[in-house]
């Protein structure tokens, strides 16, 4: 897979501009011009070739629910209806996991999805057996549940109708304010104390947030989210996440409109940068940061010990490090200030029906 870079102005409402080679290939490979290939790149410079398109395979998944026992994380069952994200967010953690399909972690990751079109089907099963105990299901926490092609694929709705029959508990984390089409089977839960909802607004500066995340939901329209499900009953958070060092500094202004909005919930980690992500990463900063790029890796480094990444429980998520106190003082100074609660929201497994889904099961 050569690292072959497209001129950034071709790729409108993409994150990466080059098909970054993945840690489990063979042969290190160079882009070569043979006369050819020239007159690809100058047509996509000049604007007389499309972007990229998005590319949508489909997936029998043999399993949907992911456990994990990371003692960082508040939760130990998660659900993602996809692979790779089109919100095409520069900092996403999750791009290296497209290596595992042989497939580039960098524009890959944000033009070939996959989709699992039996998810709910898969899910039903898995909830009406007699082995699984209930507990709260994160959604979301790897790829966006509500990223654009869900509009067209629904298979976020025909999950959310599952869990609702069967009264499980969820929290969903999204960029995206599709997510409001949803309320319907929403509200009901977070009346039964089953359902709550995390929004992630990275910065309020629409500019910044146009080249970070280029086709998640704009900040204003993630507040006005926020409100929508406020107001519909259901309890809703903030992720101020992630936090990246002289870049998106405006985390105070960004807490203090979510709780305007409704928000009454947050937590933030700080900028990870696992495997290929870290070479992407720097290739992001030298094209739009060049003055601060040198700055920001040195404080991220800083809050890792010296290199781009720590996969250690006790800070893969908030670092560690003088730089990492600051922005847990200004976190928590700020959440105390505007009466935020940082826990995440309690939610009851007690009402969890399984029977309903096996009398359906057993129709088929």
């Amino acid at each position: 897979m050569p690292n072959v870079h497209i001129p950034i102005q071709a790729i409108k409402g993409r994150g990466i501009s080059h098909a970054q080679p993945h840690r489990f290939l063979r042969d290190a490979r160079e882009a070569f011009d043979d006369g050819w290939g020239a007159l690809d790149q100058r047509a996509l410079a000049q604007g007389e070739a499309p972007p990229p398109a998005t590319e949508v395979t489909w997936e029998d998944c043999r399993s949907a629910i992911t456990k994990n026992d990371s003692p960082d994380i508040g939760f130990h069952l998660g659900l993602n209806p996809y692979r790779g994200c089109e919100h095409g967010c520069v900092y996403c953690y999750a791009r290296p996991t497209h290596s595992y399909l042989n497939l580039s972690p960098g524009l890959d990751f944000e033009t070939k999805l996959i989709a699992k079109r039996n998810i709910a089907a898969v899910l039903m099963r898995e909830l009406a057996s007699p082995r699984h105990v209930p507990g709260l299901l994160a959604i979301g926490t790897v790829t966006d549940a509500y990223q654009p092609v869900e509009r067209e694929l629904r298979l976020m709705r025909d999950v959310l109708q599952v869990l609702a029959e069967a009264r499980h508990p969820l929290a969903i984390v999204t960029k995206g304010s599709g997510v409001e089409r949803d309320i319907d089977l929403l509200a009901p839960m977070a009346a039964q104390g089953l359902a709550a909802v995390y929004v992630t607004v990275t910065t309020l500066d629409a500019k910044l947030a146009r080249i970070l995340e280029p086709r998640a939901a704009a900040p204003h329209r993630r507040l006005r989210t926020i409100r929508t499900l406020a107001e519909a009953g259901i309890p809703v958070g903030v992720s101020v996440a992630p936090q990246i060092p002289f870049i998106n500094e405006d985390m105070e202004q960004v807490l203090e409109a979510a709780w305007e909005a409704g928000a009454s919930r947050a937590f933030y980690t700080v900028l990870r940068l696992p495997w290929e992500l870290g070479p992407m990463f720097r290739q992001w900063l030298d094209l739009h940061y060049p003055d601060r790029a040198a700055r920001v890796m040195a404080r991220v480094q800083e809050m890792r010990g010296g290199k781009d990444y720590d996969a250690d429980f006790a800070q893969r998520m908030k670092g560690a490090g003088i730089w990492a106190d600051l922005i847990r003082q200004r976190f928590d100074k700020a959440c105390r200030r505007l009466g935020y609660n940082q826990e995440r929201e309690p939610l009851d497994t007690s009402q969890f029906k399984p029977q309903a889904l096996r009398a359906q099961q057993e129709l088929f």
